[in-house]
This record gives structure tokens, sequence and C-alpha cells, in this order.
């Protein structure tokens, strides 16, 4: 058992030298006869590829040759250069089918392989210059999700989107370059309803005497303070992973979609050449646009969840497992113990109350339709 691993050893290196040995022969038959010769029947668009071709010919020192033949009708030169070529073969009397040699007509191929190539160049540069636009927004993104998976400060964080936010809704409905008198503190109440959930109420005497800064410090410090009683309420340890739970989902699902939507921008984004427009500082622009709009979003719905979500009370929550169907229970007729009837035989489960529906408000409290919570 020990021997047969050098004998098959010494076998494979007694073949090894045999195929060296008729390779150095071959190897030897093909440099006295001149060597490879390459016989290229196109020139490629690129010279890069016919430099490579030819090197065949010559590797590793060997001695070799290369040949090419090309037809006026090859794609290359039917675009770049036989027009030219054929009024050249016209004008000297040359008859079809005879070969031409001549240095005219190399320079003019190598003319047209330089228009190709610098073609493709600019299309990569471009390529480069639209991919640079979803780079730096890539780079934005994944540091905030890296801030956010580390949780430190997500509390300052939220914080000051709320106060981004209170700031943006009043600006919006209680300008202060506005007369009090036509402000619309009815949109104001919705806005914060629809935002934070929570009302804004003002006394009819503060309506006559706040001011648009005043308003503004009113309903941020309200807002905040809903916030700090929602942390009372749940605990700092829960709150801080809830927010960072929220900001990682959200921060992921729009970034999803702006992703799709920057592709179809980029997709039409051609077609702005032929209204006299830049069509890259288009993308840059509209992109950016559509960065900042996603980037709010972002801030909206992870401020909304945030306000909206609450703890399931014990009660809702033994009230909604009531709610489940259970595997009904059945004895046989043979007199043997008791055993699930969904184990043995199909049942019908009456349901206990009113059915849900999936748009409903969730009966945990949490103020999410039933389908998001605990229908799923």
């Amino acid at each position: 058992m020990d021997k047969a691993p050098d004998e098959y050893r010494v076998r494979f290196e007694q073949v090894l030298g045999e195929y060296n040995q008729v390779c150095a022969g071959e190897r030897e038959r093909v440099i006295a006869a001149g060597g490879l010769h390459i016989l290229g029947t196109e020139r490629h668009e690129s010279r890069r590829i016919d430099n490579q071709l030819r090197g065949r010919s010559g590797r590793q020192g060997d001695p070799g040759s290369s040949r090419f033949y090309l037809s006026l009708e090859d794609d290359l030169m039917r675009i770049f250069g036989a027009d030219r070529i054929q009024g050249i073969m016209s004008r000297l009397g040359m008859e079809e089918g005879v070969p031409i040699e001549h240095g005219l007509v190399t320079r003019a191929i190598e003319n047209a392989q330089k228009k190709v190539e610098g073609h493709n160049f600019d299309i990569r540069k471009h390529l480069l210059e639209y991919d640079d636009v979803m780079n730096k927004q890539r780079e934005v993104i994944y540091n905030q999700r890296r801030e956010v998976l580390k949780g430190e400060a997500l509390k300052e964080e939220v914080l000051e989107m709320v106060r981004e936010l209170s700031g943006d809704i009043v600006s919006r409905y209680a300008d202060k370059d506005v007369h009090p008198s036509e402000w619309d503190l009815a949109g104001l109440r919705e806005g914060f309803n629809h935002q934070f959930n929570l009302r804004i109420d003002l006394k009819p005497e503060e309506e006559e005497n706040v001011t648009a800064e005043g308003l503004m410090e009113l309903a941020e410090n309200k807002v905040i303070e809903a916030y700090e009683d929602k942390e009372k309420r749940f605990g700092a340890p829960m709150l801080r992973q809830l927010e960072k739970i929220i900001m990682l989902q959200t921060i992921d699902t729009l970034w999803k979609d702006h992703l799709l939507n920057m592709d179809h921008l980029k997709e039409g984004i051609g077609l702005r050449g032929y209204g006299q427009k830049n069509p890259l500082q288009e993308y840059q622009k509209e992109g950016f646009e559509m960065f900042e709009e996603m980037v709010q979003r972002v801030q909206e719905d992870v401020v909304q969840k945030l306000f909206t979500v609450e703890i399931a009370r014990e009660a809702a929550a033994q009230e909604l497992e009531m709610q489940q169907p259970r595997p009904q229970r059945m004895v046989l007729s043979h007199g043997a113990e008791n055993v699930d009837a969904a184990a043995h035989a199909p049942t019908q489960v009456k349901r206990q109350g009113e059915k849900i529906g999936r748009n409903d408000p969730c009966p945990c409290g949490s103020g999410k339709k039933y389908k998001r919570c605990c229908g799923k």
C-alpha cells in the first residue's frame, strides 16, 4: 500500500518526459518552417484586439508572422472608409477583385479604428459620470445606516428630525410673512395630527396674540414633550431599539425605491439632448432633487411611525388571542380519549365576535392596520 504513491509518481514523471520530448520536437519543426503564421480575415474596431492576435505569432520570442485581409464591405471599412477608398480605386482605374496594398489604406483603417475607440471611450466616460452621481448618494445613505447600526445618539437624531418637521409644518400653515388672521390653523392641526399623532389646539386668546416664532416654539415643545412621555411609558432601552429598527427598515425600503426611480430616469434622460439640454446635467439636477425628496420622506416616515407605535395592552392582547381560531376537541364514538379534531377530522370553527377587516385598525391598539400588525 505504501509503495503505490511512489509508483504513480515515477510513472507520471516518465509520461511527462515523453510528452515534453514530443512538444520540443514539434516546436523545432515549427521554428524551422518560419514559426506560427496568423491569418486575420477582418480588422477589429479596436487596435488592441488586433495587436493581441498578432502577438500570438511571436509569443515567448518565437519567430512568426501575421497578415490581415479586409473587404470594403466589412463594417469597419463600410462605415468609416469605404467611400474614400472606392473613389481612389475609380480614379486609378483599378478593377474589382484586385488586392489593394498601400500605406494609404493602412492609415485609413487605423483612423477608422481611432474613431471607434474614441466613441467607445466617450461612452465609458459618460457611464462613469452617471455612476458618480449614484456613488455620492450611496455614500450618504451607507454612512447613515452605519450610524444607525452603531445605535449611538439615535434619540438626538430623532429629536432633530422632529424639530425640522415641526418647523416645516408651522411655516407651511402659519407663515411669518402672513398676517395671523390669514393663517390656516385647521390645516396646522391636521398636519400635526397626521405627522405626530398629536393635536395642537390654541385657545381663542392665544390665537389672537401668538406670533409665528411663538407658535413654532409652542408646537415644538409639545411634540418633544409627547416623545419624552412615550419614552417614559416604553422605557428608554425599548424605544432605542424601536428607533433602530424603524430607521433601518424605512431607509432600506425607500432607498430601494429610489434606486429603481433613478434607473428609470437614466433610461430616458438621453432624450433631453433633442431639447438642446445636457443630459448629464439634467440627470445630476433631477437625481439630486429626487434624493432630497427621499431623505425628506425618510424623516417623515420614521417620525410618524415612532409617534404612532404603541405597546399592546395586556387586555387587548388577550382579547385578540381569544379571537384567534383554536383546534376543536371531540370524543370519538368508540369511546377513546379526547383528541384534537384538527388532527383527525375537519371541523367548522365559529368566529367569536365580528370579523376584523384587513384594513381595519388592529385591536391591539398599535394604531396600524390589522394586515400590517397581528393579521400578518
